[in-house]
């Protein structure tokens, strides 16, 4: 929705992002970003995403191991575990 009459409301964005509890899912996947940057460069990650091995909406955390992967890989996963083919 484009804010032509008004500044956008940064503050309350926050806020119902906090209310919603995605804050604590972005700054895992932030210093995992800025883990990765620090060790390898920002040139190593270009064009990748920082994939989590468990995912963080299923409850992961950085602990659980991350690593760099497609964007289009990462982005297709959905958290369930491939079947196997009879």
């Amino acid at each position: 929705m484009p804010y032509t009459n008004s500044p956008r409301p940064y503050k309350h964005e926050y806020q119902m992002q906090k209310k919603r509890g995605e804050h604590k899912n972005r700054m895992e996947r932030q210093r995992a970003r800025r883990k990765l940057d620090k060790t390898k460069g920002k040139s190593y990650r270009k064009g990748k995403d920082v994939s989590h091995n468990k995912m963080l909406s299923k409850g992961g955390t950085n602990a659980d191991g991350y690593r760099l992967m497609s964007v289009s890989k990462n982005r297709s996963r959905n958290g369930q575990k491939p079947r196997k083919k009879t």
